[in-house]
């Protein structure tokens, strides 16, 4: 798979993992208001599900984009040897 098309397949399914992670939470919230009844007894789990499988797709996705490293523009890892030695934090993998 070429690089474009792998960025562009992971921020689609980050962008499915947002939007199920959103509706799950917000089918959530609606089922627990007193007059509002979405789903019935049995079926009631689905919408805390979606937050899970959301998730799931968002980690899918930011794996496949290229995402899942820590990017090197934050000042704690650039300063990690000074911020070591201060709060006991080691990076042995750099």
């Amino acid at each position: 798979m070429k690089r474009r098309n792998a960025v562009l397949l992971g921020n689609v399914l980050m962008g499915l993992g947002l939007v199920s992670m959103i509706g799950g939470v917000g089918l959530t919230i609606l089922g627990h208001l007193k007059d509002v009844v979405l789903l019935p007894g049995d079926l009631a789990h689905i919408p805390v599900m979606g937050i899970f499988v959301g998730a799931l797709v968002w980690l899918v996705g930011a794996r496949i984009g290229g995402r899942d490293r820590v990017a090197d523009r934050y000042w704690w890892i650039k300063h990690s040897d000074n911020g070591a030695r201060k709060c006991g934090y080691r990076h042995k993998h750099l």
